[in-house]
């Protein structure tokens, strides 16, 4: 099984920095995009951030500038920084991965628990 657990999450101010954390445990072969969603009340879930395991990112554009996504593969956790935080940020992030179990071809998308990052004043 493969599981991942985020942290990180909580309140901040806006113009203030949070800085999320999520890894991955359990039977993993190799891992290819990790990356961050999040969904607001009454909002569609929207892709925030995405890594590859070559590093390469994509970002909404809400974000760009003012968040940044990284990963340490030996660690198998993605991390998401978040810059001058804005009100609109506020939404449950949930982590995924792409994780192959095996050296077969199959590869699965595993989610977070999501986690609540609230910005207020």
């Amino acid at each position: 099984q493969v599981q991942l657990v985020e942290s990180g999450g909580g309140s901040g101010q806006p113009g203030g920095s949070l800085r999320l954390s999520c890894a991955a445990s359990g039977s993993i072969f190799s891992i290819s995009t990790m990356g961050w969603y999040r969904q607001a009340p009454g909002k569609l879930r929207e892709l925030v951030a995405a890594i590859t395991s070559g590093a390469i990112t994509n970002y909404a554009d809400s974000v760009k500038g003012r968040f940044t996504i990284s990963r340490d593969n030996a660690k198998n956790t993605v991390y998401l920084q978040m810059n001058s935080l804005k009100p609109e940020d506020t939404a449950v992030y949930y982590c995924n991965a792409d994780v192959k179990t095996g050296r077969g071809p199959n590869e699965f998308k595993y989610w977070g628990q999501g986690t609540q990052v609230t910005v207020s004043s």
